[in-house]
């Protein structure tokens, strides 16, 4: 048994060491909002935090993150950079076909807590990892 904090909440977690936080999220907690993409770490659907870090979950075994908090789009909004973030989402109506938008909204809201004034090239640095399947970003 592990007990892990997603989104300010403990949930005990009967899974094995090695399994991806990606799958505890979606298949044991009932988390949907982070996606499966490629399983290897490259395309960033799967972007969640650990302590704030943008991190992806497909390849993060759960014996890996420890007591650190893990945060998912379904609570990212709490959060003041999350919060911003998503609201700017809305406003300027980013959403297209939408499978890649959770990471891409994790990736700038980490981006936001440490850099809060970022230039460009602290925005491709950031959201380099992310890509999107329709083309609309």
């Amino acid at each position: 048994m592990t007990t892990l904090s997603i989104n300010g909440q403990n949930h005990t977690i009967e899974a094995p060491p090695d399994m991806p936080l990606l799958w505890v999220l979606r298949d044991i907690v009932g988390l949907t909002g982070t996606k499966f993409g490629c399983g290897i770490a490259q395309c960033g659907a799967c972007t969640v935090h650990l302590d704030g870090v943008a991190v992806r979950s497909c390849v993060l075994p759960i014996a890996a993150v420890g007591d650190r908090k893990v945060t998912t789009i379904e609570g990212v909004g709490a959060t003041p950079a999350g919060k911003k973030v998503q609201e700017a989402w809305r406003q300027l109506d980013v959403v297209q076909c939408g499978y890649c938008q959770s990471g891409q909204v994790m990736s700038a809201a980490a981006l936001l807590t440490t850099v809060p004034n970022p230039d460009d090239s602290d925005i491709d640095a950031a959201m380099a990892g992310n890509i999107c399947r329709c083309g609309t970003y």
